[in-house]
C-alpha cells in the first residue's frame, strides 16, 4: 500500500529551505523572502543580513508541516550575501549592469514524479548549479507548470475520476475534507522537490520569480468546460492551487502580496519589475481563463497599461504559453473530428493561437508590438510549456520580435517525430497581424526547429547587448543568439 501524504510529508525529519524569492525591487534595494518548510514543532533560525537579524514567522500550517518566511533586504549590488544555519549565502545582486538570468518550465511530469529517481529527474537543475558555479546568475525565472499535481486529485472521492466525472451537489462538510486532502497532496509536490539537493542549492543563492500554469492548478485549468471548474470540487482545487502557489513560488498568503503584483487583491497574479535598462513582465494567463478568455479585464489592463508605458532598454515578457506559434487551427479542427483525439482539445485551447482565442492572440501581439516598434525599446519573450526548445521571430517596424522557448527542465521530450511534425506544421506560416508573419526560426547548431531535449535558457546582458544560450542534457549548448 503507498502511504499517504502526510506519512510522506511526516518524512520531513529536517527543515527545508531556505527557498529564496524576490519580492519586489525599490530604491536600488532587493527586498527578499525566504521560505522553509519544517517538521511539526520546529522552528528556522534567524537570516542575518546587513548585520540585521530577522526571525521567521508563520505562513501556512500543514498536519505535519509547517511553512515559515523570513522577509529581508539587501543592496542590488555586488558582493551581498545572507546568512542562514551557518552558511553564508552569495547573491548576485547587481541588476543594472552586467548580468546573467535563467529561465525554465515544466519542473515536472503529469504521473509518477515523485517515484522519479533525483538524479535522473534533476539532471538540468545539476547543469544549471554548475552554471551558476562558473558564473552567477542574478535571477532565476520559472515560467510555468513549477510543479504536476495532476495526481493531487487521487484518493478522494469527490475528485478521484476528475475531470471526467464529478458529484453534481455534494455535501459542505464533504468539500471541506476534499480541502484538506488537496492541502496535503499539493503540499508534497513542493516539499519533495525543496527536499532535492541540486534544485535546493540553486533556489537558496538565486532569487526566483514564477508564473504559474494549468499543472500548478490541474491539467488543462481553464481550458476544461465551465461544469467542472465552477464546479465546488473544480473550485476546491483552485483555491487549494492557489494557497500554495502563492506560499511556495511567491513567497506570501492573500492579503499580503507584495508591491511587485499589480492586483493588490490578488484576483489575477500578474507581477512587475523594474530595474535600470530591463523590465519584466509575467501577466497570469491562468488565473482569469476561461474557454473563451485568457484574460479578464484586470490582466488585459496591465498589459495595455505596460505597452503604453515608455520603458528604454530591454522588456522581458514571460507568456507561459508561446506567443508566438504555428498554425494550429487545422490541428484543433481535426482533433473535433475524431472522436479518439478529442480528449486532448483543451490542450490545444490552452494556446493562443487557438480559434477561440483569436482576437485576444491579435491583441497581446499588437501590445509587444508597440513596445518593439517604440524607439529605444526591444521586447523579448519567453514561453515554455511544450516540453521542446524552439525559437521565433515577428517582423515589426522596429526589427525583429524575438521569442524564446525552454520547456523541459525536467519533463522528458516527447518523441523527436513529434517535433519533426510540428516543425513541418511550422512551414504553413502564420499572420494573425497582417503584414506582420510569425516564422519558427531553428535555434543556432541545430538542424530542426524543435528540439527533443530538455533544456533550459540563459540570458545575458553584457555591456547593454543581449544574447540567449540554450542548455541541453543530449546536445551541445547552443552558439549564442543575439536578441
Amino acid at each position: 500500500m503507498s502511504d499517504t501524504p502526510t506519512e510522506r510529508a511526516t518524512r520531513i525529519n529536517r527543515i527545508l529551505g531556505p527557498l529564496l524569492i524576490l519580492d519586489h525591487v525599490a530604491d536600488d534595494t532587493l527586498h527578499l523572502a525566504a521560505i522553509f518548510a519544517a517538521p511539526k514543532g520546529q522552528t528556522p533560525g534567524p537570516v542575518t543580513a546587513k548585520g540585521t537579524c530577522t526571525t521567521p514567522e508563520k505562513l501556512l500550517e500543514y498536519q505535519a508541516v509547517t511553512l515559515f518566511r523570513i522577509r529581508f533586504s539587501l543592496p542590488a549590488a555586488p558582493g551581498g550575501f545572507y546568512t542562514w544555519n551557518g552558511t553564508e549565502y552569495p547573491i548576485a545582486g547587481d541588476l543594472g549592469g552586467d548580468l546573467r538570468l535563467a529561465y525554465a518550465s515544466c519542473n515536472g511530469e503529469e504521473h509518477g514524479d515523485l517515484d522519479r529517481d533525483e538524479t535522473e529527474r534533476n539532471t538540468m537543475w545539476a547543469h544549471l548549479a554548475a552554471e551558476h558555479r562558473r558564473a552567477p546568475f542574478a535571477l532565476l525565472l520559472h515560467g510555468g507548470d513549477q510543479v504536476y499535481a495532476d495526481e493531487a486529485t487521487d484518493g478522494h472521492t469527490l475528485s478521484e475520476d476528475w475531470p471526467a466525472r464529478i458529484p453534481r451537489d455534494p455535501l459542505t462538510h464533504d468539500v471541506d475534507d476534499l480541502r484538506d486532502h488537496l492541502r496535503e497532496r499539493f503540499l508534497e509536490r513542493y516539499v519533495a522537490q525543496l527536499a532535492q539537493a541540486d534544485y535546493a542549492w540553486l533556489v537558496a543563492r538565486v532569487p526566483s520569480l514564477a508564473q504559474w500554469d494549468d499543472h500548478d492548478i490541474c491539467d488543462g485549468w481553464g481550458s476544461l468546460r465551465r461544469s467542472r471548474t465552477y464546479s465546488p470540487v473544480g473550485q476546491a482545487i483552485f483555491e487549494v492551487a492557489k494557497e500554495t502557489t502563492l506560499a511556495l513560488q511567491h513567497g506570501t498568503v492573500a492579503g499580503d502580496l507584495s508591491a511587485r503584483f499589480t492586483d493588490p487583491e490578488g484576483y489575477h497574479l500578474g507581477w512587475r519589475i523594474e530595474v535600470p535598462g530591463l523590465r519584466l513582465i509575467s501577466p497570469d494567463l491562468r488565473g482569469e481563463r476561461t474557454r473563451r478568455q485568457v484574460m479578464d479585464n484586470g490582466g488585459w489592463d496591465v498589459v495595455e497599461n505596460e505597452a503604453a508605458t515608455p520603458f528604454p532598454g530591454r522588456t522581458l515578457v514571460m507568456s507561459s504559453v508561446p506567443l508566438l506559434g504555428p498554425r494550429l487551427s487545422v490541428l484543433e479542427a481535426l482533433m473535433v473530428l475524431i472522436p479518439k483525439m478529442q480528449k486532448y482539445e483543451d490542450d490545444l485551447r490552452d494556446q493562443w493561437q487557438s480559434r477561440a482565442h483569436r482576437g485576444s492572440w491579435r491583441r497581446m501581439l499588437e501590445a509587444m508590438m508597440r513596445i518593439q516598434e517604440t524607439e529605444g525599446q526591444d521586447v523579448t519573450i519567453l514561453s515554455g510549456e511544450i516540453h521542446l526548445a524552439t525559437r521565433a521571430e515577428m517582423g515589426t517596424s522596429g526589427g525583429p520580435m524575438h521569442q524564446l522557448v525552454s520547456s523541459g527542465i525536467t519533463h522528458r521530450p516527447p518523441p523527436r517525430a513529434w517535433a519533426r511534425a510540428l516543425g513541418t506544421l511550422s512551414r504553413l506560416g502564420e499572420s494573425p497581424v497582417p503584414g506582420h508573419p510569425i516564422r519558427i526560426r531553428r535555434i543556432p547548431g541545430q538542424g530542426l526547429r524543435y528540439v527533443a531535449a530538455r533544456n533550459a535558457l540563459v540570458l545575458e546582458r553584457q555591456g547593454g547587448t543581449w544574447q540567449a544560450v540554450w542548455h541541453f542534457e543530449t546536445a551541445p549548448t547552443s552558439p549564442p543568439l543575439s536578441i
